[in-house]
């Protein structure tokens, strides 16, 4: 095991499963103490079975801004001031624009959007104090591209990005900062079971690198946002996409 993170704590949100989980192995592999938050019920076994030892587990919604700032304060109260955050958390709730209820359009800004906000709002008074912080929000493609059927998700992730501009500037002269990260489709076992046959086919041939994005690729490009090497890099969008972005 590498101890790039030795001493550190990171609270990753979506933790549980996917892209977070992949997240949250490659910083514990590192010497990282995981708060993982979510509101799935396999996130205790899931950081049982992470790298290392004394990581903490956290139910909680984070689409709730009370219970953001209560995950946040309940990692700083049982392992101490959290060095890293990344908002891995998020739903997609697809359809044709004509089409997107209320329902999906609140629950897609709620978590994605504002769940993000919450936590990195709370994350960023605690790391302020310290004097030192490093936040990466996992946005998407689709922040910056029209994608048929994503309009609330693209509408979610577009204001991430602005938001951690905001944040950048606010935070830079605390010794915060604060990025994104927009992969391409990840290839998550979730992914499999909906970019399947031809839709697969054709969203791979959309992009330049002919594949899906491993979540591993995107843990490793989270790692060095939040390494104290990028110390110098704050309000940034790091696209992680096979040059799906520039076509």
């Amino acid at each position: 095991m590498s101890t790039q993170f030795e001493g550190q704590i990171a609270i990753v949100t979506g933790a549980a499963a996917g892209i977070g989980n992949a997240i949250a192995t490659h910083l514990a592999e590192r010497g990282a103490r995981i708060v993982g938050v979510d509101i799935s019920e396999t996130l205790t076994e899931a950081l049982e079975a992470l790298p290392g030892t004394g990581h903490l587990a956290l139910p909680a919604d984070i689409s709730d801004q009370a219970a953001a700032a209560d995950a946040v304060q309940r990692a700083e109260r049982e392992l101490g001031v959290p060095q890293i955050l990344v908002n891995s958390a998020g739903v997609g709730l697809f359809g044709p624009g004509a089409e997107v209820s209320a329902e999906a359009w609140t629950t897609t800004l709620s978590v994605n959007l504002s769940g993000s906000f919450y936590m990195a709002q709370a994350a960023g008074r605690a790391m302020g104090e310290a004097g030192y912080g490093r936040i990466v929000n996992i946005v998407s493609q689709a922040a910056e591209i029209g994608l048929p059927e994503h309009a609330a998700y693209s509408a979610s992730k577009a204001g991430v990005l602005g938001f951690t501009r905001v944040l950048a500037v606010e935070w830079a002269r605390r010794g915060i900062t604060i990025n994104a990260v927009s992969p391409t489709i990840a290839d998550t076992a979730l992914a499999r079971e909906i970019w399947v046959g031809e839709k697969g086919e054709t969203a791979r041939e959309e992009i330049p690198a002919g594949r899906f994005v491993t979540p591993e690729e995107i843990a490793s490009l989270v790692a060095y946002l939040a390494s104290e090497d990028a110390a110098m890099v704050t309000g940034e969008n790091l696209r992680i996409d096979g040059g799906r972005s520039v076509i």
